[in-house]
């Protein structure tokens, strides 16, 4: 297992078993960049830290299950299942926050992750935001797939 694997596998650990906003912030270089489906290109780790903080606050019990796990070169990608109960409120892009709904979410979803010197320099999250919406019970009516 190499750098990028073993960086990748602990910032799953920080996000799930642990849930732990201090060593998400060690795992990401000061500089970093993600981009993800609801919060966009995020610059920084300060950014990036608050992105994952809110996650884990909506989905506090928070598990992964893994379908496939590589590593390529510097990077790591994983491929998986990322569910939990929404017991936490829902912060919104206004930066509002809608109450929890009490719905179990089950979300399928890629990650690539780029290290360099032992910390994530690039990181992108995919996953369907429809599906999520429609889990939590938030898509208008005529909207569900």
């Amino acid at each position: 297992m190499g750098q990028a694997r073993e960086v990748m596998d602990r910032l799953t650990e920080a996000l799930t078993t642990k849930a732990d906003p201090k060593s998400v912030a060690e795992l990401y270089a000061p500089d970093a960049v993600a981009v993800t489906p609801d919060g966009g290109e995020l610059h920084g780790r300060e950014n990036i830290v608050d992105y994952w903080r809110q996650m884990t606050e909506m989905i506090t019990d928070a598990r992964y299950e893994s379908v496939y796990a590589y590593e390529v070169g510097d990077t790591a990608i994983d491929e998986g299942y990322y569910h939990g109960r929404n017991t936490g409120p829902i912060p919104l892009p206004s930066g509002e926050s809608l109450p929890a709904t009490g719905k179990e979410v089950r979300l399928r979803g890629v990650d690539f992750a780029e290290v360099a010197d032992g910390r994530i320099v690039r990181y992108r999250l995919y996953f369907d935001q429809m599906e999520f919406l429609e889990q939590l019970g938030l898509l208008p009516e005529g909207m569900q797939q």
